[in-house]
This record gives C-alpha cells, sequence and structure tokens, in this order.
C-alpha cells in the first residue's frame, strides 16, 4: 500500500520527469492516472505502486551510475503496466502502451525507443540489452529477491496469490523453474552495490522457496 503522501510525491516527481520534455502538467496528468489504474487495480498483489516505489528508491542508490535519468524513471513507471498473469506478453503489450500513450503528448522518439527496450527487457531473456540504465532497471526489477526473510515471503505469497487461477501442483512446478532460472545466472545483481548487499540474500531466499516448493 502506498500512501496518498507517497503518490503525491509520486505524481510531481512524474510532472518533472515530463517537464523535461516540454510536456505541460494539463498533458502529464491523464497518462500519470492511467499508469496509477492500472497499478492498483484489485489483482495487483505484488506488481503495484509499492513495488514501483521500491524500484524509484533503488535507482535513487545507483543514480551515480545512470546515464538518462528521465529515460529510466519513465521506463520504471511502464514496465509492469500491462500485468495479466495469464498471459506471456505483458512485456510488449507494457512497451506498446508506452508509445501509444507517450508519443500523442510530445514525449520524442528519440525517448520512447529506448523506453521501450528497457521495458522489453525487463522479461529477462538471456539476450537483454547490457546498456547501463538497462542493467539498473533490471536490478530494481530483482531487488525483491534480496529483501530480508519476512519480506521475501510476502512478496512470494503476492505472487502467489496473482496466479491463484493456477491448481497448487502446476503452480508450485511453474515457480520451481523460475526460481532455479534464476539460481543457475552467474550472478542476479548487475551493480556491484546491489551485489555486495543482496547477492547472498537473494540466494537464500530463492533457495529456501524452492524447498517449500518441492517439499
Amino acid at each position: 500500500m502506498v500512501s496518498p503522501e507517497r503518490l503525491e510525491s509520486m505524481q510531481k516527481s512524474w510532472v518533472r520527469t515530463l517537464e523535461r520534455y516540454r510536456v505541460s502538467p494539463a498533458d502529464a496528468y491523464p497518462v500519470f492516472d492511467v499508469l496509477v489504474a492500472a497499478y492498483t487495480a484489485p489483482e495487483r498483489f505484488y506488481h503495484n505502486l509499492e513495488h514501483l516505489g521500491d524500484m524509484f528508491r533503488v535507482i535513487e542508490r545507483l543514480s551515480a551510475s545512470i546515464e538518462e535519468p528521465n529515460v529510466l524513471r519513465m521506463a520504471v513507471w511502464f514496465h509492469d503496466a500491462v500485468y495479466d498473469s495469464r498471459e506471456k506478453d505483458n512485456e510488449h503489450r507494457s512497451g506498446e502502451l508506452a508509445v501509444d500513450l507517450l508519443g500523442p503528448i510530445g514525449v520524442p522518439a528519440s525517448a520512447i525507443e529506448p523506453i521501450v527496450r528497457m521495458i522489453w527487457a525487463t522479461a529477462h531473456a538471456v539476450d537483454a540489452p547490457t546498456d547501463r540504465d538497462t542493467l539498473v532497471l533490471l536490478d530494481a526489477d530483482l531487488a525483491i529477491l534480496g529483501a530480508s526473510e519476512e519480506r521475501y515471503a510476502r512478496y512470494a505469497s503476492d505472487i502467489r496469490k496473482e496466479y491463484a487461477w493456477v491448481p497448487d501442483a502446476e503452480y508450485r512446478a511453474g515457480r520451481a523453474h523460475v526460481l532455479a532460472r534464476f539460481l543457475a545466472a552467474p550472478r542476479l545483481y548487475h551493480s556491484q552495490l546491489l551485489f555486495e548487499e543482496g547477492e547472498q540474500r537473494a540466494r537464500a531466499n530463492l533457495r529456501e522457496e524452492l524447498a517449500r516448493l518441492q517439499s
């Protein structure tokens, strides 16, 4: 849950970001409202405004390595704008939504194109782009894996709620496959800061959840 004060702060940050592209607040607000409506939908237990807030805090901590902060902030906002646990193309559709909503209000193609590429990269495919800002986005997206044991447990529970329509045995198998894929990666975090702070904790969390799923 995001407090009204936090939501107001996020709205002000959104307007400042769009002002960099000479988009007026009057044009920025309606897009913000669409995004907030998406992230506060009743089926959003994890992929919601709290997740975005967590990501923005990570990005602030990694700000020294960011090349295009405004592009990155918009990528954060749109990366889960479309989220349907029954579908496999959420990242692609989220990128399309960014094009549909940002282009008409005056955000230039030179900004929209990298935003879309970054959004698509959050599918965490092996061939994801490796530019610096994309790597920051990916680290922020996965920062939850290195959270405290209690916070990780709530995250895992919230993911299960988003897949409530999946039978338990099927969910266990599918989720275990996802966790095993993460564990097989040479490293989860690209930035040295998150690697040092969260890599071991993240791997412990993943192993513990995997063991519960397979028990």
